[in-house]
């Protein structure tokens, strides 16, 4: 069985076990990461962020196995929030994206009051669309040819959700 997953708000000492998360081969191909990310730049990242930055990681067993984030945008576009999220090679299909998900759009909705909630993925993780979509998403647009990989380029879809 399964150890059981907590998804609790982000800790000053989760910058490591970020990093190593990042640098896995499909999170690097799957996000704007690069291989010679530095774990310096993910803790300075996390420092920099301000109050319309939130971010939860998923723990399994004392361990960080995913992380998602909201940014809540500025101005005119108070009312829309930008996700992020990566999870572990490991604990995919395990739950993990579902549970760090559901409580981005929890707080989107209950407390912050968000009525678009946004992304962007890279075209070809039909795993994570279908997780976006199985929670409201909509596919608005492609962005072709947006991200690179050693393959070659890759399109970006743009997903939302409104409220």
């Amino acid at each position: 069985m399964d150890e059981p997953i907590l998804i609790r708000p982000l800790r000053p000492g989760d910058s490591e076990p970020l990093h190593a998360i990042r640098l896995q081969p499909s999170v690097v191909a799957g996000t704007l990461a690069l291989p010679s990310d530095r774990v310096a730049d993910v803790s300075a990242r996390l420092e920099q962020r301000g109050p319309d930055d939130h971010q939860f990681v998923a723990e399994a067993g004392g361990r960080v196995v995913g992380t998602a984030g909201l940014r809540v945008g500025r101005g005119k576009t108070r009312h829309v929030g930008e996700i992020g999220m990566m999870v572990d090679e490991g604990w995919r299909g395990r739950g993990v994206g579902g549970l760090l998900l559901g409580a981005l759009l929890d707080l989107a909705d209950g407390y912050l009051g968000l009525t678009r909630v946004e992304l962007e993925v890279v075209a070809d993780n039909d795993r994570a669309v279908r997780l976006y979509e199985r929670h409201g998403f909509e596919t608005e647009g492609r962005k072709r040819a947006a991200i690179r990989r050693p393959d070659g380029l890759a399109d970006l879809l743009v997903m939302a959700r409104l409220r």
